[in-house]
């Protein structure tokens, strides 16, 4: 079974940077595409940065230049490096990583899912 682990949230400064990290155990394929995800209070869960089977890597408008997607070679960890940090860039992120390399990028209804990771930045 596939289990993904988030590490590296917390309390943060705006402007300051944070790095999550998300080990990933259980798999048997290689070249999923694997993905960051969060969710604000009050907010429907948003994909903020992604990595598609073809290796092409995406980001949220909200993020661009300022959060990097990452993983290993063995693609046993993924990464969020996360500068800038914001305010409003408070949330649960969520690694996730596809079920099958059929589906090229990751979306809410094929991905396997970490149990989340709190950020909170403060003014």
């Amino acid at each position: 079974q596939v289990q993904l682990l988030e590490s590296g949230g917390g309390s943060v400064e705006a402007g300051g940077s944070l790095r999550l990290s998300c080990a990933i155990s259980g798999h048997t394929s290689s070249g999923n595409c694997m993905a960051w995800f969060r969710r604000a209070p009050g907010k429907e869960r948003e994909r903020v940065a992604h990595v598609a089977t073809d290796g092409i890597i995406r980001y949220a408008d909200s993020v661009k230049g300022r959060f990097t997607i990452s993983k290993d070679k063995a693609q046993n960890t993924l990464y969020l490096q996360m500068n800038s940090l914001k305010v409003e860039d408070s949330a649960t992120y969520f690694c996730a990583r596809g079920r099958s390399v059929i589906w090229r990028e990751c979306a809410e209804l094929n991905v396997y899912w970490g149990q989340g990771i709190q950020v909170f930045v403060s003014s």
